[in-house]
């Protein structure tokens, strides 16, 4: 989640939740936060609370945080605290981890309204057009390599990117879930809209 330019993804979540912590003081909402990588972050819990500031603390803690690769593992720890109530949750992940475990998350989850925000920066789902040498870097052990990016490759790309989606899709939907995409900038208005169409 720390990969994405002009801003990372943790940044477009934190983005997210400004304005969430908004809109949920406006109606009277309490506001929490369970935060995972590779394990709970019990340094980024955030009891409930109606306050008018949460979403700008929570904000700042994920902004500024610091992680490892996520993974099902740290989500089940995570959504132990929650199991079993009711509320609206809000899955804000970009899911690039083995989703084996997924179904008995969302076991755990099943008294509550769900809405997995799937974040993807568009570097990561369109490969660049040109042909030629593009320098990677693994964001987990940060060892350089180099690629030649041929139309194969790109086709490649997409039909991995197709596949995830897909993939997130069936997962989601055999429950009723409808998962919310977010490529670049989080857009407010897209998100009422999803809200709109989930009640029409």
């Amino acid at each position: 989640m720390s990969f994405g330019f002009p801003k990372s993804k943790l940044h477009v979540v934190a983005d997210f939740v400004t304005a969430l912590g908004h809109s949920a003081f406006r109606v009277g909402d309490a506001l929490g936060m369970f935060a995972f990588d590779a394990h709970e972050r019990p340094d980024l819990f955030v009891p409930a609370l109606l306050s008018r500031g949460v979403g700008d603390v929570m904000a700042s803690m994920l902004a500024s945080c610091a992680g490892t690769a996520g993974s099902s593992e740290g989500l089940e720890e995570a959504a132990l605290h929650l199991a079993g109530r009711p509320g609206l949750i809000f899955l804000a992940s970009d899911f690039h981890w083995p989703l084996d475990r997924l179904d008995e998350v969302l076991d755990l989850l099943a008294h509550a309204y769900i809405v997995p925000l799937v974040i993807w920066d568009p570097a990561e789902i369109q490969p660049p057009t040109r042909d030629g040498l593009m320098p990677l870097r693994d964001l987990e052990s940060g060892r350089p390599s180099t690629v030649w990016l041929r139309p194969s490759m790109r086709a490649r790309w997409q039909e991995a990117v197709q596949r995830r989606r897909a993939d997130l899709n069936a997962i989601f939907s055999a429950r009723g879930i409808r998962p919310f995409y977010i490529s670049g900038e989080f857009d407010s208005e897209a998100l009422s809209h999803y809200f709109f169409e989930a009640t029409a």
